[in-house]
């Protein structure tokens, strides 16, 4: 499924209680972050006090879904040493907690005794994932939706005992 950012806004625009995100790559190349983070290799940070320099229009979309009332939660697993990326990630992640996401870091020797899905994926209300599928280089390649109840309580309960082991962002030290 070929998605575009508005369409994605749609969806998470439909949540009613939450959406729930499931990192599990150490290397992302989307086209949407190559140039912030050969920005940072480079030694460019993110200005806390200059928010207008943050990543827009995502996180407008999250200021405005939070609002309104939805959880939006990201827990990431991660493997240590941290990659280069996942620094990047972990630098700017400010502006995600600063626009109302929760977030919490899993070093994934911690993850060892969880059923993961293959995927990263968004939950939206318990009742629809999203899987995010990339290539072998972090390529995002497509999406694929389902509503089956065994797939979503898989990655819900994926999610949870994620989220339960892992380490508030402000906590996280890379």
């Amino acid at each position: 499924m070929a998605q575009t950012l508005s369409s994605f806004a749609d969806l998470i625009r439909s949540a009613q209680h939450s959406a729930l995100h499931l990192e599990m790559r150490d290397w992302y190349a989307v086209e949407n972050e190559t140039d912030g983070f050969t920005a940072w290799r480079q030694g460019k940070r993110l200005d806390p006090e200059n928010r207008e320099s943050w990543w827009r229009p995502w996180l407008d979309l999250v200021q405005e879904v939070t609002r309104k009332g939805v959880a939006i939660r990201r827990a990431r697993v991660v493997s240590e040493p941290v990659s280069e990326y996942i620094r990047f990630e972990h630098s700017g992640t400010f502006t995600n907690v600063a626009a109302g996401e929760e977030i919490r870091w899993l070093p994934r020797r911690g993850a060892s005794g969880i059923a993961l899905p293959g995927n990263d994926c968004w939950i939206f209300d318990g009742r629809v994932v999203q899987f995010n599928i990339f290539d072998g280089d972090g390529r995002w390649v497509h999406t694929d939706q389902t509503e089956d109840p065994a797939v979503v309580a898989l990655c819900a309960s994926a999610f949870e005992a994620v989220w339960d082991a892992g380490v508030p962002h402000q906590n996280f030290a890379v």
